[in-house]
This record gives C-alpha cells, structure tokens and sequence, in this order.
C-alpha cells in the first residue's frame, strides 16, 4: 500500500475529510461498471459535486487511463485548457512534482483578433494558437466550457494530423455540448475521457486532472 504526499490534501485534517468522503462514496455508489483505474477518476468527480449521476455519465476512450498516467509520468506534459478557471484550480504544487504546467490563451490580445477576424469563437482560435504553440501534441487538452474548443481540436486532430496524449473533454451547457462530447467519444485517434450528456465544467475537468496525478504519485512510489 502506497502513500501520497505530493498530491494529498496538506494537513492531517483535511487528508481525513477527503479520505471519509471517498469511503462515503464508495459505499453509496455501490456496484459499478468501472475498472480499478478508472474508478479514482469518477470518484473524484463525483466529490466535486455530490452528484452521482457520474456514475456511469462519465465514459472512457479504452487508453485512456494509461494515456493519460503515461503522459503526467513523462514529465514536463503541457496541459491546455479552454479556460483560465481550469489553469486557477489545478494544483501547482502537484503540477511542478511531474514538471507539468498549464497554458489558456482564451484572453489574449491575437486570439480576440483572430476571432472577430475570422467570424469564429475566441475558443477555437485560442485552440489554433495552442497548436501553433506546438503546445497540442502530446499535451493533455483540458475543456469544460467551450464545446467550439472541443470540436476544434478534433478537427485538428483528423484534418491536420494533431496527437495530444489525452483529451479531457467535458464542457457544459445547452448548445453543442452534447453534440460536441458525442463527436469526441467517436474518435479512435486520441484516447479521451467524456461526460455524456449536458452536464460537465471546469470543476468537473480539475478533478479529473487531478485524479491522474494521484495515479500518477502512486505508480511512481511502486518503482521508487
């Protein structure tokens, strides 16, 4: 049995909080279709809101969970995100241990031009940027607002060649959110981890992420 340090929660108190609420979801969630590795992911989300209704919302790419632990393991991993909120909630201290960090180019001064410009989303020129960046490939694509952002990378994905290592696609809402997760969860290119369904958010994508590195921390004690 392994122990986390680097991405546990900082004190003995708060370990034991978290700790209780996972026993508590376990036992409440009871049977579930999940694997061993994928089940810390869902868990996680569901304490992020209380809902349990992920349970069995959130659906996997077969690599995914290897895709992913691989690409924080490698160490220095890009994670781009949609939005600044994602970037503010994910640990840093558990992002520097695997030499990780995050990018969002939502705001900048080119990708507001660009998008008036060209009559599109700031989402999907943000995306484009990240892609000029070199910031994609291999990177982990983190989206839980912006389904233009979504449907972006997979076009990139299967009209230019682009490989991210993972996409965690959950972005919420009522237009093109569920058409925009159900395009992704046909790609076979690039493993991804989805929310079916309207419901998702940043929330819901730093929880994941999070989740990985915990997974990550634990697969590194066992060959230490």
């Amino acid at each position: 049995m392994t122990t986390n340090i680097v991405t546990e929660q900082l004190t003995a108190a708060g370990r034991a909080i978290e700790h209780d609420s996972f026993a508590i979801i376990d036992a409440e969630a009871g049977p579930h279709a999940y694997t061993a590795e994928q089940w810390p992911l869902v868990r996680r989300m569901i304490h992020a809101n209380a809902d349990f209704e992920f349970n069995g919302l959130t659906l996997f790419h077969p690599d995914a969970m290897r895709a992913g632990l691989a690409a924080v393991l490698k160490g220095g991993t890009p994670v781009v995100a949609d939005t600044e909120m994602i970037c503010v909630g994910l640990s840093k201290p558990r992002l520097a241990h695997f030499g990780m960090s995050t990018l969002h180019t939502i705001s900048d001064a080119d990708v507001i031009e660009r998008a008036h410009a060209e009559g599109t989303t700031r989402a999907v020129q943000a995306m484009r940027k990240a892609h000029r960046l070199g910031k994609l490939e291999g990177g982990i694509v983190a989206i839980g607002n912006a389904p233009t952002a979504l449907l972006e990378v997979i076009r990139l994905i299967r009209e230019e060649g682009v490989r991210p290592a993972l996409i965690v696609g959950m972005p919420v809402g009522f237009v093109s959110a569920v058409e925009s997760k159900d395009e992704l969860m046909t790609l076979n290119e690039v493993p991804w981890v989805a929310i079916k369904g309207r419901k998702g958010g940043s929330t819901l994508v730093v929880a994941a992420v999070h989740a990985l590195l915990g997974l990550a921390e634990a697969e590194q004690k066992k060959v230490a």
